[in-house]
């Protein structure tokens, strides 16, 4: 069942509420702008597509429109970063971090600069944009590089709390972003805590074998699988995994201790993802058995959001057979 104690959205399995998860990082922005006059964002040319136009003719004098420059755009905001401004920098992000990752490390990550990464359109499911346009290994990327912060919200509401916070912390951020319009899984009322894995759905009893541990907008085919899980008499966790970087340690291996395996599920490649992040410290704290739910390997291509999704293994179907897989291992 879903955690009572979370406020989450109670229409989830019916007709829930779609919001696009990039509408959460605009409407902080905007929230930000009105009180905070250290707030300056930037772009490179996609301000309409990452939802920063708003803030753009609300403050034009504190917005900074960079042209298709991502270097340039990450040079810019290390150095208001570095001056006493709170600067978020907004592209696709293939682009940013992608296209411009050695100038974020040396500029920004580097000199510990006050910048906030939003990177925009990630995964697979950007529609007819396709390959290029698909950012699948932004995690990888950006959770090895030292002192950084690394959050994937699984809806509107939790994207807007995590601009919310990163704003209220100095240093750097990395906020990922998709760009359809996904389930809202949480409420206003539902907390944000930074670095802390939340149990989104409990099993009716504590004979749970499996764990679901699911980052993005993927929380909900994971909530889906549980639910259909359940009718068939199994019972599993969901937690939902948005702080990346730092990972909840304590937490994982208090659950990793209780249950028998663990399915970890991502909009992402499998190598050096969300699930990496986790199987790297089971490693060497308590060795545990794992499926694990993303890109294999591969390359995604254009389509809808749900063909792909079905197509690469992402859905509950997939996420059903992990956790089946799993429990007859033994």
């Amino acid at each position: 069942m879903l955690n009572p104690e979370l406020k989450l959205n109670p229409n989830i399995f019916e007709e829930p509420e779609e919001r696009p998860i990039r509408d959460g990082y605009g409407d902080a922005l905007l929230e930000l702008g009105e009180k905070n006059p250290d707030v300056v964002v930037l772009t490179a040319d996609l301000a309409e597509s990452t939802r920063v136009h708003k803030f753009a003719e609300k403050w034009p004098e504190r917005f900074i429109e960079c042209g298709i420059a991502e270097q340039n755009m990450a040079g810019i905001a290390a150095g208001l970063g570095v001056s006493g401004k709170i600067a978020f920098i907004s592209s696709y992000a293939t682009f940013s971090p992608g296209k411009n990752w050695e100038t974020i490390r040396t500029t920004i990550i580097y000199n510990d600069a006050n910048v906030k990464i939003a990177g925009h359109h990630s995964g697979i499911v950007t529609g007819p944009d396709g390959a290029t346009h698909q950012a699948t290994e932004d995690i990888a990327i950006m959770r090895c590089l030292p002192n950084i912060r690394v959050i994937s919200p699984c809806d509107y509401f939790e994207a807007k709390k995590a601009t919310l916070y990163s704003a209220d912390v100095y240093g750097p951020f990395y906020i990922r972003f998709v760009r359809d319009k996904t389930p809202v899984i949480t409420t206003e009322e539902t907390p944000f805590r930074f670095g802390k894995i939340e149990c989104f759905w409990l099993p009716k009893t504590e004979k749970a074998e499996i764990a679901i541990m699911a980052t993005g907008h993927l929380v909900y085919q994971a909530l889906l699988a549980a639910k259909e899980l359940e009718e068939e008499g199994i019972d599993v966790y969901v937690f939902n995994v948005h702080t990346i970087k730092p990972l909840d340690e304590e937490k994982i291996l208090e659950v990793a201790s209780k249950v028998k395996g663990i399915v970890t599920v991502e909009d992402h490649q499998v190598q050096g993802g969300m699930g990496s992040a986790i199987a790297e410290f089971l490693g060497k704290t308590k060795p545990t058995k794992i499926e694990f739910i993303g890109l294999q390997n591969t390359f995604g291509e254009s389509g809808s959001m749900k063909d792909l999704i079905k197509k690469y293994g992402l859905d509950k179907e997939a996420i059903r057979n992990a956790v089946k897989k799993l429990i007859s291992l033994w």
